[in-house]
């Protein structure tokens, strides 16, 4: 089962409680990133293009668990960079699983097998491994020969000692359809993984090669004839079923950005975990203060071509409340993969891109700097002091 049944009851009904709260705005999953640095170089990643003095700041212990009781999402993601590298991850996913969150610790698994005695298997916690696709798809992808054969043994020895563990994988527009089926049988069949979560990948402005990206509409044919395969229904998603049919074309959803907040080293980031327009020091000043109308497709010019799940899938899940009929009919047929797609949303009026970057990274660069300078300044005293003191007991002892 892609998403466990405990999973499954606490989340429902933790979006009943919202509902007959009259929250019309709530986290489904909050997306935890404690560091930006990766060992990885990928092509199609947009989280690794800093100055090293902001790729080694850290969310400490602390920071992340206080974010995790702020913010209220039963599921907390926690992507990268590479969790792994952090010396405190076993600790923080310790101190999660306590509070009864369900953990999504990912990973491009290079680190997982010599880390993995750290973690103790847990209805509550799995290992979700970055895996795009069978040995020569997946090692183009990162760009590195050799990453798909230790995500594939990282996998068999989390399965033999009781993990759950899920592949997550990023769809770009070299993909190829009929290869796509045979890496989803084999994870599933030779794997053996407990879900599986598939997303287009999401054009990141600072990503070294944007011809990656694949566009929204070929997004939509890939997936159709995807799910037409003989085999779809034993492939195991951890999506809801009117997600993968948004995917195929047949819903028209708006995104629903704060579904997925994200809280990472610079802060609460505005508006998603994709889009990184301004930060703020506190999940209420998110919610309150983001103005969420100027984002989305339709709106904003950098979320065009986005059909993200991080995105996507908490429109899905509000969509199955809604509809819970229409729900009912795509999980027991699959989604539609012939015949005309839903209505496409306008863009035309997309605004023009804000391009804030350099503003964020020049902000902490200063912060990092000035308290380097304060604690540089701070240790000189004491030397002074210290000297100081040394020169007196001297002259002491002279006497």
């Amino acid at each position: 089962m892609g998403i466990p049944l405990i999973q499954q009851i606490r989340v429902g009904s933790y979006i009943i409680k919202q509902k007959i709260l009259g929250k019309e705005k709530y986290p489904l999953v909050l997306m935890l990133e404690p560091l930006f640095r990766c060992n990885l170089a990928c092509a199609g990643c947009g989280k690794i293009d800093y100055p090293k003095e902001i790729l080694n700041q850290r969310l400490s212990v602390k920071d992340c668990i206080d974010s995790v009781e702020e913010c209220g999402a039963p599921i907390v993601s926690i992507p990268g960079g590479e969790p792994l590298i952090h010396k405190e991850m076993p600790q923080i996913v310790e101190e999660l699983i306590k509070r009864k969150k369900f953990v999504y610790l990912c990973t491009n698994a290079i680190l997982m097998e010599k880390k993995i005695e750290d973690y103790k298997p847990s209805p509550y916690f799995t290992w979700s491994v970055h895996l795009d696709g069978l040995k020569d798809e997946h090692d183009k992808a990162v760009c590195q020969d050799g990453v798909f054969d230790r995500c594939v043994s990282a996998i068999k020895k989390a399965k033999e000692l009781g993990f759950r563990c899920n592949v997550n994988c990023t769809i770009f527009n070299y993909a190829n359809q009929d290869e796509m089926v045979k890496f989803l049988n084999f994870v599933t069949d030779d794997l053996g993984v407990d879900g599986i979560t598939i997303s287009p990948g999401f054009a990141y402005e600072r990503a070294p090669n944007q011809d990656h990206f694949i566009k929204r509409s070929n997004t939509k044919k890939f997936f159709r004839d995807l799910f037409k395969s003989k085999t779809f229904k034993k492939w195991d998603f951890s999506h809801s079923g009117l997600y993968l049919d948004f995917l195929a074309g047949n819903q028209s959803y708006t995104c629903t950005p704060w579904g997925n907040p994200t809280r990472n080293i610079f802060g609460w980031q505005k508006p998603c975990y994709l889009l990184g327009e301004g930060y703020v020091d506190s999940f209420k000043k998110l919610m309150e203060e983001t103005d969420w109308e100027k984002y989305g497709t339709g709106n904003y010019e950098k979320c065009s071509d986005c059909m993200a799940h991080c995105g996507y899938e908490a429109s899905a899940v509000t969509d199955v409340f809604k509809n819970p009929l229409k729900a009912i009919t795509v999980a027991l047929n699959g989604p539609k993969t012939d015949g005309k797609m839903a209505k496409e949303i306008d863009l035309s009026k997309s605004r023009d891109p804000d391009f804030v970057f350099d503003s964020h990274v020049q902000k902490m660069m200063k912060e990092i700097h000035d308290r380097k300078n304060k604690e540089e300044k701070k240790q000189h005293k004491s030397r002074n002091i210290s000297s100081s003191d040394s020169e007196i007991s001297n002259v002491s002892v002279a006497q």
